[in-house]
C-alpha cells in the first residue's frame, strides 16, 4: 500500500495521541528559562521551545497543504521541493505532497544557492516550500528559476518574491483528496550527498517507502510505547527512515534541533525517549561531556532508554567498547544503507550481535548481498570487493540520467561503490569507499581501517585518511587529526603510536586540523583532499 495510508491510519486509531514534538533548545535559551522550569510555565508562552502534534492534526495538516497544491495546480507525477530546517511542519508537507500524487524533493539546508538551482533544475521541479533560512539564497536565484511556478514561503514576514503558507494553507480543507496512488507510483526524488561530485536525483517509488518502514520496525521492534529521538536532517533517507519505524507503529517521536550533548541527554530525560540514532562525532562528544564531568548521568531520568544505534558511516569498535562501559544497559545496534536502497536497514549489525562490532552485519530484512570483483563476479569469502544489495528499496533509477543509472544497477543488484569484505561467519565489514582507496606502490590501503586504529588513541577525536601525491609510490597516506578538546597530542607521538601498523599502512603524511562532516556524518574527504593534496606542507612531510 502506498506509505500515505499509514498517517491515515494513525489519524484513525490514535487521533489524540501525541505525533511528533518539536524542541528548540536556542529559544530556551533565549528566554532564559531552564528546562526544569519550562513546564511550570504557560503551553501557549513557550511554544517557540518546545510544541507537538497529535496524529489527528499530523493528517490534517497533510491534507490542507495537499488540497491547496491541488487547487494550484501540481498534480500527480509533478515534482515539489522541500527547503526546511527541521520542524513540526516538515512531515506533514512532505505527506501533504505524497498524497497529491507528486514527488516530494527534499534538499540539503547547506546547500549554496546555485545548488539550490541545479537540484530544482535537475528534478524538473514546479513548485517549492522554503523557510526563513533560505529567504536570502532562494531572493538570490529568484528570477532564475523560471519553471518554479509556485513558491511558498512557511514563516512570518513572507518575502515578496513568495507566497505565505500561513495565509493560503490553514483555510483549506482538511479532508483527505481522494487521488489514488499504487505501490509502484512515483513517490520522492533524494539526492545523493555529493561527498564525491554534483549530487544525484534517486527515484524511489512508494514500494520503496513502505519497505523502509517494514525494515526498520523489524530490525528494532518498535512498539506504540516508545519514543524516537530524531536529531539528523529530515531531508535525508537516514533520519526520515528511521523514523519510520515508528510511523508504523504510532508512536510518539521528538525532533531536537541542536547536537550539544547537555541537550540530548536532557530531552532523552523530560521526553522519556527509547530508541536515540546517533552520528559517530554525536556519540564522541557525549562521552566526552560525562568524562569531563559536564554531564552527570545521576541528575537525568534514562533508564527508559533501551536502544542507542549508528549509521551512515563506519562506526570504530573502540567508540562502541567505551560507550557500553558507560551504558551498559543499552542495546546497540548499527546500520548500513544509501540513499539508492531508500536509507538504512539494507545491512544490518542486529542487537544481538554485539560481539561483532565493527561489522556493519549481514542483509537486512527483505534485502540480499554479495560481494564482486571488478567484473561483478562474487569475490570468494574473505576477500575485498564491491558490495552489491538487492531488495524491494532499492531506487527505480537516477533521474533523467541513464548513464549513471546503468553504472549502479544491473541484474536487480545495486552497486553501492562501497569496498566490503565478508568473514567466516558471513558478517560483512565496509573496508571503505571505491573511490577513497589509496594505491600506494601498487598496494591498496583502505583508509576506514587506519582510521580506526588511530582513533584508538585517547587523543584523538576525529581522523580521516586520504591519497596524496608521491613522486615514488603514487599515494601516500596521509592522516587528518583532530585532537580532544584538553588533550595534546604530537607528530612525533601519533607515528609512535602508528608503529603497531604494517609498515605499508602507516600514514607518511599527519596534518592536525578539524575533520569537516556532511549533516549526515560522513566525512567530506574531497574538501580535504582540495586543501591538502599538492600543498607544499604535503611535499615536505612526504620529503622526510
Amino acid at each position: 500500500m502506498p506509505i500515505t495510508e499509514i498517517l491515515e491510519k494513525n489519524a484513525s486509531l490514535y487521533p489524540e495521541d501525541v505525533a511528533l514534538v518539536e524542541i528548540n533548545p536556542r529559544s530556551d535559551e533565549k528566554k532564559k528559562v531552564t528546562w526544569r522550569e519550562y513546564s511550570l510555565i504557560e503551553t501557549s508562552t513557550v511554544d517557540s521551545f518546545r510544541s507537538e502534534i497529535t496524529w489527528s492534526e499530523f493528517n490534517k495538516r497533510s491534507n490542507r497543504i495537499a488540497n491547496f497544491l491541488l487547487s494550484r495546480g501540481i498534480k500527480k507525477g509533478d515534482k515539489v521541493a522541500i527547503l526546511l530546517m527541521n520542524c513540526l511542519e516538515w512531515l506533514p508537507i512532505y505527506f501533504g505532497i505524497l498524497k497529491t500524487g507528486a514527488l516530494a524533493v527534499p534538499l540539503n539546508y547547506r546547500y549554496t544557492a546555485e545548488e539550490i538551482k541545479y537540484c530544482l533544475n535537475k528534478a524538473d521541479c514546479s513548485a517549492i516550500l522554503f523557510g526563513p533560512e533560505f529567504v536570502g539564497r532562494m531572493e538570490d536565484i529568484a528570477e532564475r528559476i523560471p519553471f518554479i511556478k509556485l513558491s511558498l514561503y512557511v514563516g512570518e514576514d513572507c518575502p515578496t518574491f513568495a507566497e505565505s503558507y500561513d495565509k493560503l494553507v490553514t483555510y483549506c480543507s482538511s479532508k483527505s483528496p481522494e487521488i489514488k496512488l499504487t505501490d509502484d507510483d512515483e513517490a520522492a526524488i533524494y539526492f545523493s550527498s555529493g561527498t564525491t561530485g554534483f549530487p544525484k536525483a534517486i527515484v524511489h517509488a512508494h514500494r520503496s517507502l513502505m519497505h523502509s518502514c517494514k525494515v526498520e520496525q523489524n530490525h528494532h521492534g518498535q512498539t506504540k510505547d516508545d519514543v524516537f529521538l530524531c536529531i539528523p536532517p529530515l531531508y535525508h533517507t537516514g533520519a526520515k527512515m528511521h523514523w519510520f519505524g515508528s510511523f508504523l507503529v504510532g508512536a510518539k517521536s521528538v525532533l531536537l534541533k541542536g547536537v550539544k550533548p547537555e541537550w540530548i541527554i536532557r530531552t532523552v530525560s523530560e521526553e522519556r525517549c527509547t530508541i536515540v540514532w546517533l552520528l559517530v562525532p554525536w556519540a564522541q562528544d557525549i562521552l566526552d561531556a560525562i568524562d569531563r564531568g559536564d554531564i552527570k548521568l545521576e541528575d537525568y531520568h534514562l533508564s527508559q532508554w533501551r536502544l542507542m544505534h549508528i549509521g551512515a558511516q563506519p562506526v570504530p569498535p573502540s567508540l562502541i567498547k567505551r560507550w557500553k562501559s558507560v551504558f551498559p544497559n543499552h542495546e546497540y545496534d548499527t546500520n548500513y544503507g544509501l540513499s539508492e536502497s531508500i536509507g538504512p536497514g539494507c545491512v544490518h549489525l542486529g542487537v544481538e550481535n554485539i560481539h561483532k562490532v565493527g561489522a556493519i552485519g549481514k542483509a537486512g530484512y527483505g534485502w540480499k548481498t554479495k560481494i564482486v570483483d571488478e567484473n561483478r563476479k562474487e569475490v570468494k569469502r574473505g576477500d575485498v570487493g564491491e558490495l552489491a544489495v538487492s531488495g524491494p528499496g532499492v531506487m527505480l533509477r537516477y533521474y533523467n540520467d541513464k548513464k549513471s543509472t546503468d553504472e549502479v544497477l544491473g541484474d536487480g543488484w545495486l552497486y553501492t561503490g562501497d569496498m566490503a569484505m565478508e568473514d567466516e561467519d558471513g558478517f560483512i565489514f565496509l573496508v571503505d569507499r571505491k573511490k577513497d582507496v589509496v594505491i600506494s606502490g601498487g598496494e591498496n590501503l583502505y583508509p576506514v581501517e587506519i582510521e580506526n586504529f588511530i582513533r584508538k588513541n585517547d587523543a584523538v577525536k576525529d581522523v580521516a585518511v586520504i591519497g596524496v601525491p608521491d613522486p615514488r609510490l603514487g599515494e601516500a597516506a596521509a592522516a587528518i587529526i583532530e585532537v580532544k578538546e584538553g588533550f595534546t597530542l604530537s607528530e612525533e607521538e601519533i607515528k609512535d603510536f602508528c608503529m603497531d601498523l604494517p609498515k605499508y599502512k602507516r600514514p607518511r603524511v599527519f596534518i592536525f586540523d578539524d575533520i569537516p562532516r556532511n549533516p549526515t556524518g560522513k566525512i567530506e574527504k574531497p574538501k580535504l583532499r582540495e586543501k591538502y593534496c599538492g600543498k607544499s606542507l604535503v611535499a615536505k612531510q612526504i620529503e622526510k
